[in-house]
């Protein structure tokens, strides 16, 4: 049975607005609330339909009387978010002081039978003690100690703990691998999207992947259906951290470990990608988890595999190798006939 009334935080980026899309264009459910500090884009708006957009923060107990008021009855918690749009301090706490705010005000209101949140797989951390895959039942083997990852262990206690005082209220987590897609904008899309890629010098991760259209109908699903649990949600198969680099037509920049952080700050300043020391880690050591129960309990399918949502992102950004096939072929000849003369 379809939700009566839906109400979407985060609805001003991707996976939040497009969601809220989806869910107006279903006739079953009667209102989508769209919930966000900022307004969307105009074209996003416009793709949001009949969606009823609220200029609010979910930090301000205000919150309560907006859930209360509109008898919402399924609340989709996508705000959670690793791209700082201001100082870290900001963003920490519109994750986790926000979603305590939020999770306070669903306590109050007897309406609300259906939370879902959009966690990460970084909840996991990455290190060099890390299984093949974990599943749903695993804890990380270093617990992240700081960023998003810090704060996405922190919001995960804090659902817990409401689920088990509205025991009433189906909890879905989804933790969800690293998202790319052509539309999307997320921290990787920015960093396969430079020229020339920084990678630490003797570690080659690896990548598992979730295209955002994959990302999106995990969403839906989810709040159209009575899945609670715990979810990995990533796409099969995994690449190499140098493969995607070579796919994407990038140049990899091996940089010691010693000099990562100051390499960081550089392209942080540039305003090009913040390389924090969660990213590193991750650029490490990487991070797979096993999807299966999203296929047999979830009852969903990836369609993109991680190359293939890969792919789909280096061609839907149009990137452009930035040293060409004719270059190679060039070199290689030069090589060659270099080879020649000296025998």
């Amino acid at each position: 049975m379809a939700p009566r009334i839906v109400l979407v935080t985060g609805v001003s980026r991707f996976l939040g607005g497009h969601l809220a899309a989806r869910l107006a264009a279903n006739p079953e459910i009667e209102r989508v609330l769209g919930v966000d500090t900022v307004p969307p884009s105009r074209d996003l708006r416009r793709r949001m339909g009949r969606t009823e957009f609220v200029r609010a923060d979910i930090r301000n107990p205000l919150i309560a009387k907006i859930i209360l008021r509109a008898g919402v009855d399924t609340v989709v918690h996508t705000s959670v978010t690793a791209s700082p749009a201001g100082p870290r301090s900001a963003t920490k706490e519109m994750n986790v002081i926000g979603t305590m705010q939020l999770l306070a005000a669903c306590q109050k209101s007897p309406q609300v039978s259906k939370f879902i949140v959009k966690s990460t797989a970084a909840v996991y951390g990455a290190s060099s003690r890390d299984p093949a895959m974990f599943t749903e039942n695993m804890g990380p083997k270093d617990l992240p100690s700081s960023g998003y990852a810090k704060d996405a262990v922190e919001v995960e206690g804090y659902v817990r703990g409401f689920a088990r005082r509205r025991p009433d209220v189906a909890v879905s987590t989804l933790r969800f691998a690293n998202v790319v897609g052509p539309r999307i904008d997320t921290l990787l899309t920015r960093y396969f999207a430079l020229p020339v890629v920084p990678t630490v010098l003797g570690y080659d991760a690896r990548v598992q992947l979730l295209h955002s259209e994959d990302a999106l109908a995990v969403l839906e699903r989810a709040t159209l259906n009575h899945l609670p649990g715990v979810y990995n949600v990533g796409g099969d198969g995994v690449l190499m951290l140098s493969q995607a680099i070579r796919r994407a037509g990038r140049v990899p920049l091996p940089v010691p470990a010693m000099a990562v952080q100051p390499v960081g700050r550089l392209f942080r300043s540039a305003r090009l990608v913040d390389l924090s020391p969660e990213q590193v880690r991750f650029l490490n050591f990487g991070r797979v988890v096993d999807n299966t129960r999203l296929k047999t309990e979830f009852g969903f399918t990836p369609r993109w595999t991680t190359r293939q949502a890969f792919d789909d992102y280096v061609h839907g950004r149009a990137l452009r190798p930035l040293v060409g096939p004719e270059h190679i072929t060039a070199m290689e000849r030069g090589i060659l006939d270099a080879v020649t003369r000296i025998r």
